[in-house]
């Protein structure tokens, strides 16, 4: 029991690391979400160091995942995913719809209206993203293309191509957002419409 017990704490680490990387967010970033120290926060996410209940209570919330995610508690057969939202700034809201790291990760996010004069900031990460709008219309900047997506409309890309997404001065906008490590696509099927 206790090599059990040593197994899941080691592994938290790397956990951390992954649900930091994620976010794309710096130990700086976390440092001021949790008020755990960067240098705590590094050598959490290095392993040198086991986390202790009032460091891992912070970080799930900062995260958006529970105890149990954090640590890799055994399942107890609920299916039901704990949708927590997480306020990512400017309004934005982003929900996980999965709950283990790795493989294709599932996300809702939710822009509120925005300012169509806005410059992009965009960001490269290692990755293939799919994007399905399901309201409102969203702005993407993907290298020197700059599209706007309505409500139905999908794209796929490889997220090490500069990216933005944004909402327009119409409204906010509601899409889904599945992201793959690099070289996994995720691909809709859909029967052929029948000819009239």
């Amino acid at each position: 029991m206790r090599q059990e017990y040593d197994r899941t704490l080691d592994a938290v680490g790397a956990r951390l690391k992954q649900l930091r990387s994620r976010r794309d967010i710096t130990l700086t970033d976390l440092s001021k979400e949790t008020g755990i120290s960067v240098s705590t926060l590094s050598r959490l996410e290095a392993g040198l160091r086991r986390p202790t209940l009032e460091q891992l209570l912070p970080l799930a919330r900062a995260h958006g995942v529970t105890l149990d995610e954090l640590v890799d508690a055994p399942p107890t057969g609920d299916p039901r995913i704990n949708l927590r939202p997480i306020a990512v700034g400017d309004g934005a809201t982003v929900l996980p719809l999965t709950r283990r790291p790795g493989g294709i990760q599932a996300y809702k996010f939710v822009l509120p209206a925005g300012d169509d004069e806005r410059a992009p900031d965009l960001r490269t990460h290692e990755g293939y993203d799919w994007v399905y709008v399901l309201n409102g219309r969203l702005r993407l900047v993907l290298g020197t293309h700059d599209l706007l997506l309505d409500a139905g409309e999908a794209a796929e890309f490889d997220t090490r191509t500069p990216h933005w997404f944004g909402a327009t001065s119409a409204g906010p906008v509601e899409y889904l957002s599945l992201i793959g490590r690099q070289g996994e696509r995720a691909h809709l099927r859909v029967a052929p419409a029948a000819r009239k």
